[in-house]
């Protein structure tokens, strides 16, 4: 007998479980209250960062932290009335960082991002969607020697460990590269190993359309109505109740209100980001997705037009859109490439899940019987859904998974 499985939410790490359980022979179904991808899966960068082995650090330097503090800049902000509800995680967060610590989740993620794309290849060719994936790399650009010689030092320990492969860009690189960069850069840095994706959204929409073709289902639900039924779960949904042997919580940042609901408290912090599209001045063009590194900031050449997207914004999930980050973006922005026209009617905001040790929550619950997590991803979600797709779905019908998941195992925040 088939036995049946419910995948909660629709972004790129469900979508991705829900393919992997359907080839595996499970009658999926795939719930969200919105479209696939309509939520984080949305509005991000829309890189597959293989490059990207050492997860995002809180700062441990004391004067970064001061200048942090003064709330003026691009790639961080916070709501200063919301931080005493943060305080415990970020506290956590800036434990992890150390260095200590850092080198020690670093290479218990490594092997996730090692294998992010060979996994977004396997379903990129089965959802057919090449057209909307580059495979040039991506380039942070460096206004000061100081920064630049530190990247290049830290390019070559990651390179040396972990296999990825990068190019220094000099000034007169850089201007080959996108002659219509202006402004005093000293050089830059090519990752050659990621891939970029022209629109996150169609590449999430790809991919439940292949979904559906293996002959799963989605359907529009209510992830506060899951709860067990017998041996099972039972969901409702708008075609009416729903049963299944196994449930997957793949909600993004709302997972922490799920699993709060079942009896779990994990430490799941939310990382805001912003975005806006815009067209160009002229006949300028824009090559390479860019960072411009000492300001904080990405554009990157999407179908929509140029994203900018910001750093990170400390906030509650539901609070009030505050894009003071993408307006001190876009100014910078402006007086280094033509920027046109906003695209877009108003800002683009969505909610990175993060763990205060930097890496996703993958593995079955530790007090239900066929209820498994996969959230928790925070700057890689996107990066990180097929392969977190896998895993899971190898762990669920009782094959070896690809890699060792004990590190991300939701036990180890005794919830």
């Amino acid at each position: 007998m088939t036995k049946n499985a419910i995948v909660l939410g629709a972004g790129i790490v469900g979508v991705s479980t829900a393919i992997h359980l359907q080839r595996r022979g499970r009658q999926v179904t795939l719930i969200d209250r919105k479209d696939p991808g309509r939520e984080t899966s949305f509005g991000n960068a829309g890189l597959i960062q293989r490059e990207g082995v050492v997860p995002y650090g809180f700062p441990q330097q004391l004067g970064l932290l001061l200048r942090y503090a003064l709330n003026n800049r691009i790639d961080a902000h916070y709501h200063l009335r919301t931080l005493p509800s943060q305080v415990a995680f970020l506290a956590r967060y800036w434990w992890n960082s150390n260095a200590r610590r850092h080198v020690a989740i670093t290479r218990a993620y490594a092997p996730l991002i090692e294998n992010s794309i060979a996994e977004h290849k396997d379903l990129i060719e089965a959802s057919q969607s090449q057209a909307l994936i580059r495979k040039d790399g991506w380039i942070k650009i460096f206004r000061t020697e100081a920064r630049r010689d530190e990247a290049f030092s830290e390019a070559a320990l990651w390179r040396n460990e972990f296999g990825v492969e990068y190019d220094r860009l000099s000034a007169e690189d850089m201007a080959r590269m996108e002659p219509d960069i202006s402004g005093h850069f000293v050089g830059g840095l090519r990752w050659r190993d990621p891939w970029s994706v022209l629109d996150p959204h169609a590449l999430t929409s790809a991919y439940r359309r292949y979904f559906e073709s293996l002959g799963g289902r989605f359907m529009t639900g209510d992830a506060a109505s899951l709860g067990q039924f017998g041996s099972g779960w039972k969901i409702m949904t708008g075609e009416g109740p729903l049963e299944a042997d196994d449930a997957v919580i793949a909600l993004g940042p709302w997972a922490a209100v799920a699993t709060r609901r079942l009896g779990y408290r994990f430490p799941l912090g939310v990382k805001r980001g912003y975005h806006m599209h815009y067209g160009v001045e002229g006949d300028a063009v824009l090559n390479n997705w860019t960072l411009d590194a000492e300001r904080g900031y990405l554009l990157a050449p999407m179908s929509r037009g140029i994203r900018l997207t910001t750093g990170a914004e400390f906030a509650t999930l539901d609070a009030p859109k505050t894009p003071i980050q993408l307006d001190r973006a876009e100014a910078v922005a402006r007086t280094i490439f033509p920027l046109g026209e906003r695209l877009d009617p108003e800002p683009w905001v969505g909610a990175r899940p993060c763990t205060p040790d930097m890496m996703p929550i993958i593995g079955k619950a530790p007090r239900h019987q066929g209820l498994w997590f996969a959230f928790g991803h925070a700057h890689h979600g996107l990066t990180l859904g097929p392969v977190t797709g896998r895993v899971l779905a190898e762990v669920i019908t009782g094959e070896t998974p690809l890699i060792d998941i004990a590190a991300y195992s939701p036990q180890r925040f005794k919830p």
